[in-house]
């Protein structure tokens, strides 16, 4: 244990990587501080307040809490004693433009399965079945592949993996998984769209992602009480009561590299901080490109040219006057073309024409978050990474999705309600997390940049340098980046199991 205290680690980045990696690195008696550009833990997790709102700046959707759970055990705390989770029910409501009308969802197989019947007689036990077998792939993913390091192609097609990978449908896509099993438009978009959580079309999604519907269907969808941020704010509480460090408000400059070892970093105050290890949980581009240069980066600037990027978001974060009673927390608007939609996302750079929304109104559940009487509502449409604007045309995009919102989602007078407003979109994205073309969460996750194809978790050519978050193994999301923690503490401890850690 001695020559682990003398180790002292910096991790750039308070991401939910950067904190939960500090949380186990801390516990095991490494020195740790973490290095954050932004006022407040938690990267796009952050939160503000304004007029008497209190608004989560970016997720919104608590999904796997079985994933936290597990990982507030490892590191020896109850998840309870930091906040109360609230099971949502419905999980979420979905409103259909054709039909001027909406459906509920939730994480009750009866309901569903009598729901689905109703809309495609013969479903509902397609989708019993369906579930059974996504939770099987769950248990199977999380054992062998999610908190698994890859360094080379034999830990992809290993014995264990290709025994049990030939179960996933890894080379088969969700939209033709999905399009087998149900007939209706509306059914399989509603299995589809967690897709979009992803960062990815469910046409480039490989089969595996199919677990998602066990963790929507079956785990629920869940709200910690004053919202999102309780979350990064308990975990990073956890780190520094190990002894880790959090220095806010400091950017980083560069990496400090000799002899091709990691020696520290240099901040934009320039000074030098030295340590042994270095973790970033920054954006990968920047960091490679920006932090540490083109020659000690493991890729060049034109393989990040050639990348799919998960969209970028135009979001809206509005105080209204009056409360919506059409809407349940989460409510999401599905464009009437689907394919055309996610074409303009993923492949052009246009705004939408038909575009799919999303509004969280936590205030149905939470009274913390707005005033009495008051909605707090979180509006957010998927758009182009990379996609360019003025304010005027973004002011004309946000006043369009408005009348959208006033129209199919029963929110009359939502415009002349609104008491705050706030617009975000892709250049602030670029600005707070230096995301590589505005991308509101990374990489895509296609099969070509998934488990062996993603970027890796540790440098080439800078000993000592790691990175940990959305970029890397396993992905995208809250409960995939604090796995992303797992797996690097796995990679700097030398442990080569394939499953969760017990303890540290």
């Amino acid at each position: 244990m001695s020559h682990i205290k003398k180790q002292k680690v910096i991790i750039i980045g308070a991401g939910f990587g950067g904190i939960s990696l500090a949380a186990l690195l801390s516990k095991k008696g490494f020195e740790v501080h973490i290095y954050e550009k932004n006022e407040q833990v938690g990267g796009r997790a952050r939160i503000f307040s304004e007029q008497g709102y209190t608004f989560d700046m970016g997720p919104s959707w608590y999904m796997m809490p079985d994933v936290f759970e597990d990982f507030f055990s490892v590191l020896g705390e109850n998840i309870q004693d930091y906040f109360t989770l609230t099971r949502l029910s419905p999980s979420y409501r979905v409103f259909l433009k054709s039909e001027n009308c909406h459906y509920d969802f939730f994480s009750d197989r009866k309901k569903n399965g009598e729901l689905f019947e109703s809309i495609e007689p013969g479903s509902a036990q397609k989708l019993f079945d369906y579930l059974d077998e996504s939770a099987r792939q769950y248990q199977i993913a999380k054992k062998e592949f999610m908190y698994k390091n890859y360094d080379s192609i034999f830990d992809f097609f290993n014995k264990r993996v290709m025994q049990e990978g030939r179960k996933l449908e890894i080379f088969n896509t969700m939209k033709k998984i999905i399009g087998r099993t149900f007939k209706s438009e509306l059914l399989q978009k509603v299995m589809q769209f967690q897709m979009v959580l992803l960062g990815t079309a469910p046409k480039d999604a490989p089969g595996i992602y199919r677990l998602m519907n066990h963790v929507d269907f079956d785990l629920g969808v869940w709200y910690p009480n004053k919202g999102i941020y309780e979350l990064p704010r308990a975990i990073a509480s956890i780190a520094e009561k190990n002894g880790t460090t959090i220095h806010l408000n400091s950017p980083i400059k560069k990496i400090i590299v000799k002899d091709k070892k990691v020696l520290g970093v240099t901040l934009e105050s320039g000074e030098d901080v030295f340590a042994d290890i270095v973790v970033s949980n920054a954006d990968m581009h920047y960091t490679e490109q920006t932090l540490l240069g083109e020659e000690l980066s493991d890729r060049k600037e034109s393989y990040w040219a050639k990348k799919k990027m998960a969209p970028s978001a135009l979001i809206m974060y509005l105080g209204t006057g009056k409360q919506f009673d059409s809407l349940s927390h989460h409510n999401l608007l599905f464009s009437e073309d689907w394919d055309l939609n996610f074409k303009q996302i993923f492949d052009t750079d246009m705004f939408p024409e038909d575009p799919s929304i999303y509004v969280c109104a936590p205030s149905k559940t939470d009274k913390t978050v707005a005033p009495e009487g008051k909605e707090n509502l979180f509006v957010l449409v998927p758009i182009a990474s990379g996609l360019t604007y003025d304010t005027e045309t973004l002011e004309k995009w946000a006043d369009n999705v408005i009348s959208i919102l006033e129209k199919n989602m029963g929110m009359t007078g939502l415009r002349e309600s609104i008491e705050y407003k706030k617009i975000y979109c892709v250049k602030d994205f670029e600005r707070d997390y230096h995301s590589y073309k505005g991308s509101a969460l990374g990489l895509a996750h296609t099969l070509t940049q998934s488990a062996l194809w993603r970027p890796n978790n540790v440098s080439k050519k800078v000993k000592g340098l790691y990175f940990v978050g959305a970029n890397t193994n396993p992905g995208i999301g809250m409960p995939i980046c604090v796995i992303s923690a797992e797996t690097v503490y796995k990679r700097i401890l030398g442990i080569t199991d394939p499953e969760p850690l017990k303890e540290i």
